[in-house]
């Protein structure tokens, strides 16, 4: 009994054909998002972000409205990283997504592994390009 490949990958196309279609409509949307967003979020970065790490003047002084957008920021952010790792295999800028969703998001050992990824040679001429573009300084390390 001989399996042929087509008529294998033609009916598991066919049978899963809904769910195939919604993965399909959800990538493009998440790409969408990450062309028209990464540029504005990149552009959100202080030029001095990796140089001073002090503790912010609006959160010492609007408490309540700090909290709201930390929560908010992190949505953003895991949105991006779920949507970058996505981005690895279907069409988008994968890494470059999951970098803007990382310096979006609150972890242990974050401002570590942002110094570590902006090093990256092509990762920092990215984002500088991307910084250039829309008239800001370029970022120090």
């Amino acid at each position: 009994m001989e399996i042929n490949f087509f008529e294998t990958a033609n009916e598991f196309l066919l049978s899963y054909k809904t769910y195939i279609f919604w993965i399909g409509v959800i990538s493009f949307l998440i790409f969408v998002f990450s062309l028209v967003s990464i540029r504005w979020l990149v552009t959100l970065i202080p030029s001095d972000y990796f140089i001073n790490k002090g503790t912010s003047e609006f959160k010492m002084r609007y408490p309540l409205i700090w909290i709201f957008s930390i929560v908010i920021k992190n949505i953003i952010g895991y949105a991006l990283i779920f949507g970058g790792i996505l981005m690895l295999v279907l069409p988008g800028q994968g890494l470059f997504t999951i970098f803007i969703g990382l310096i979006l998001s609150n972890y242990p050992g974050k401002y570590k592994l942002e110094r570590k990824l902006i090093s990256i040679p092509s990762i920092l001429k990215m984002v500088n390009w991307l910084r250039r573009k829309s008239k800001k300084p370029p970022l120090d390390i």
